[in-house]
C-alpha cells in the first residue's frame, strides 16, 4: 500500500494532489468507465448469472510451441466444463457446479462449498492456432493448450 512506504508528512500532499486533478471528475469517470467496459467484458467479475464460484483461478503461460492455460476446477467433472473459441480469437472457459441435493432428513452444520457458474475469457494473440485447441483434465486441474503458428523466418539473400 502506498501509505505504508511513504513518510507520514507526505500523505496530505498526495491526497490533495489527486483531489485537485486538473481534469474535471465527470471526464475522468467517462474515461475510466470506457476502459473498464472492455476489461469487464473479458473478466470473471461476478454478475447476476455467476456466484462466488466465479473466482476460478487461471494461469496462462507461453511456451515456444503453445499457449497453455491451467484452471483449478476442483470437484467438477469434465462434462460440467466447456472450452470454446468465439469470434476466432476469444478463448472461453466456463462451467457450473450444481447445488448439492438436500434430503428432507438432513441436518446441515456448515455449508462452505459454493455452487454456481464461472466464466473466464481470454483474447488469444495472433500467433495462436485457435482451430487446434486441445483440453484435458486431471486431478481437478483443466489444461487447455493452444498451439502457436510457426514464426516467420527471415531468409538471407545472397549475392
Amino acid at each position: 500500500m502506498l501509505h505504508n512506504i511513504l513518510p507520514k508528512e507526505k500523505h496530505h500532499f498526495l491526497v490533495y494532489k489527486y483531489i485537485a486533478h486538473p481534469i474535471p471528475i465527470r471526464h475522468r469517470n467517462k474515461h475510466f468507465e470506457r476502459h473498464f467496459a472492455v476489461i469487464n467484458s473479458l473478466s470473471s467479475i461476478p454478475n447476476r448469472n455467476t456466484s462466488q464460484f466465479a473466482a476460478t483461478r487461471v494461469d496462462w503461460k507461453e511456451t515456444p510451441e503453445a499457449h497453455v492455460f491451467k484452471a483449478d476446477v476442483p470437484g467438477l467433472r469434465k462434462e460440467e466444463i466447456k472450452v470454446e473459441v468465439e469470434e476466432g480469437n476469444i478463448l472461453q472457459i466456463s462451467g457450473e457446479r450444481s447445488r448439492e441435493k438436500e434430503e428432507k432428513n438432513d441436518t446441515w452444520h456448515r455449508v462452505e462449498r459454493s455452487s454456481g457458474k464461472f466464466l473466464r475469457r481470454f483474447r488469444l494473440p495472433e500467433n495462436a492456432k485457435a482451430d487446434q485447441v486441445k483440453a484435458s483434465m486431471e486431478n481437478g486441474v483443466l489444461t487447455v493448450t493452444v498451439p502457436k503458428k510457426p514464426q516467420v523466418k527471415a531468409i538471407d539473400i545472397s549475392g
